[in-house]
């Protein structure tokens, strides 16, 4: 197997000399950069049980106090 460049071609195997090589195509390189990276991991899960939190809070006052929306 050797790598080269897109525009070079070989005529023969630098490991054995065969004359009859053909070329494979190789796996690209794709560099995803993830933008938002801000939030440390797990911050976003957080926030939303804190909100939940408050929500079942005031769910439980509701039904404490007879009051239903």
């Amino acid at each position: 197997m050797a790598f080269h460049s897109i525009s070079d071609s070989l005529e023969e195997c630098q490991l054995c000399g065969a004359k009859s090589i053909k070329k494979m195509v190789g796996k690209p390189v794709i560099i995803k950069k993830n933008i938002e990276a801000s939030k440390a991991t797990g911050e976003l899960t957080k926030d939303y049980i804190e909100a939940n939190r408050e929500i079942l809070k005031e769910m439980k006052e509701e039904a404490k106090n007879g009051r239903y929306d």
